[in-house]
């Protein structure tokens, strides 16, 4: 490896940053060049390939976003697509990527792999759903982006006597409204995982209403159900004064926690060890405090799986 290239695909993440500081500087410490890719596989295509340097990378550890853009790419998707962004690296001879973004972007480091194109994937979404990784970049910044919410929330829930309804990003996982619900008290915890019983939730918020209980805090996956839908749904079993708030992308933004910046920063500098010693087609990920890489096209096989037993858990303490 003389040259690697990187890139971030997809939402952006906080930490995504770090990741990329990590790469650029572990790569120029083993006497490689590092170059940039700009806006995403979009960008790749079109050759918006720049050099890095060690000052490029200066000052953006404790930034949000991703400084190399991201963009969304359905042409991408296409042998066609692919084969103008191979055609691209090896026209500024680079010897192979480090991708860091989610499902989407393993899915295209998956691609170029399988073409002989030796790729690393860096797992970069506050959804924490990339399998083969206990956590992911950014879903520790999003939970306490969430948790300080709710927080704010239940001041105005309890001044008002109001029960309310919290909607939070995640996509199909069910992740960030667990441990944001764990985290905040929450009542009751809507997860992708798991069905819900209106009915029975309504109950619950009966009997805490007749115990004294003057508000509550519902959170809500967005691969549920809306906020509003929910809060609809619960008018009609019951008669309590509820309010919906959707986080929506602010979720997505804010200086990356410190447990982030040091994630991002293993598995970035990780992933270029892995192009040095020759693996390509591999993502790297934390299991256990320990650094783990596996075949990217075997983890994209997997489906990423919640910890029931802390849903069971948020479950016995909010009676």
């Amino acid at each position: 490896m003389k040259r690697i290239g990187v890139l971030t695909s997809g939402g952006d993440a906080p930490g995504m940053n770090a990741a990329i500081r990590a790469v650029v500087r572990k790569g120029i410490f083993h006497d490689i060049e590092v170059y940039g890719v700009i806006g995403g596989y979009a960008g790749l295509m079109k050759g918006k390939i720049e050099k890095l340097e060690l000052g490029s990378v200066g000052d953006i550890i404790h930034r949000g976003g991703t400084f190399l853009y991201s963009a969304r790419s359905e042409e991408f998707k296409t042998k066609e697509g692919q084969q103008k962004g191979i055609e691209q690296l090896k026209k500024f001879g680079i010897d192979g990527l480090v991708v860091i973004g989610g499902d989407g972007s393993y899915r295209g480091a998956k691609a170029l792999t399988e073409q002989g194109f030796p790729c690393v994937g860096v797992p970069g979404t506050i959804d924490n759903d990339i399998p083969g990784t206990e956590f992911t970049i950014g879903f520790d910044t999003a939970l306490n982006t969430v948790i300080d919410a709710i927080d704010k929330i239940r001041d105005t829930a309890s001044s008002h006597e109001r029960t309310f309804v919290v909607e939070v990003m995640g996509r199909n996982a069910g992740d960030i409204a667990l441990w944001a619900g764990l985290a905040g008290g929450a009542e009751t915890i809507l997860i992708p995982e798991d069905h819900y019983d209106m009915t029975d939730i309504a109950n619950r918020l009966k009997k805490g209403h007749e115990r004294g209980k003057k508000h509550s805090i519902i959170v809500v996956a967005e691969g549920v159900v809306s906020g509003y839908e929910f809060a609809k749904q619960l008018k009609e079993e019951t008669d309590f004064d509820t309010r919906v708030t959707v986080l929506g992308h602010v979720q997505r933004g804010g200086s990356p926690t410190a447990f982030d910046r040091v994630l991002a920063s293993r598995l970035g500098a990780r992933a270029v060890e892995l192009l040095i010693e020759g693996k390509g087609g591999r993502a790297v990920g934390m299991e256990k405090n320990q650094l783990v890489d596996y075949d990217i096209i075997e983890a994209l096989g997997k489906e990423h799986t919640l910890d029931m037993n802390l849903y069971k858990l948020s479950q016995e303490l909010s009676i």
